[in-house]
């Protein structure tokens, strides 16, 4: 029961009241977000976290884009360590709020929807930054487990322009097969797409 509170909790958060803080620039989106070529594997090369992921490893969100256009995901990390246990959730993403395929409504418990805003994608969809008006959360991700350096550095770069503070953000281990062996990101993260 624990468990299911502080996921109601966080749900909660997530979809409450979405101004930006004071002095913060508008948040960007990603222009003309092709949600085809968006879909697959990302990995998650840093973030300021929620609580339940603060001490994310591994962590590789996936989407799959279905018939309806929703999108199936599964977001799985290890927990604390790369050999601690892991942890799988499955939202599920709505693009096209007021239009734009770059804004989401990520569905964690029905009905409630949170931000999910693509605020950057570089023009070969290889890395790309989520981010939420409130900058109380963002992912800076990449479709492999490392991300060239300067590549990186930018990327942070543009986080911080876009209002977040650096001390804020944290790095996440990606270390790869996993120690039980599983490969990146593994079979049981599939995501489906219902009829």
């Amino acid at each position: 029961m624990h468990r299911l509170t502080v996921v109601i909790v966080l749900a909660l958060g997530l979809v409450a009241c979405a101004s930006a803080p004071k002095d913060a620039p508008p948040l960007p989106r990603a222009e003309n977000v092709d949600l085809e070529r968006f879909m697959g594997d990302w990995y998650v090369i840093a973030h300021v976290p929620l609580p339940p992921e603060d001490e994310a490893f591994n962590a590789v969100e996936r989407y799959a884009l279905c018939a309806d256009r929703r999108v199936e995901t599964v977001f799985r990390y290890r927990d604390g360590g790369f050999e601690e246990k892991l942890k799988i959730s499955r939202p599920t993403g709505y693009p096209g709020v007021e239009g734009d395929p770059a804004e989401w409504g990520m569905s964690f418990i029905w009905p409630f929807r949170a931000e999910f805003i693509i605020a950057w994608l570089d023009a070969d969809y290889d890395s790309t930054i989520v981010a939420r008006t409130r900058r109380d959360y963002a992912w800076l991700m990449h479709r492999a487990p490392e991300m060239p350096t300067e590549q990186k550095v930018e990327a942070l770069a543009r986080l911080e322009a876009m209002g977040y503070a650096p001390e804020d953000v944290r790095m996440v281990p990606q270390r790869w097969p996993e120690a039980d062996g599983l490969a990146a990101p593994g079979p049981v993260s599939l995501p489906q797409c219902e009829d």
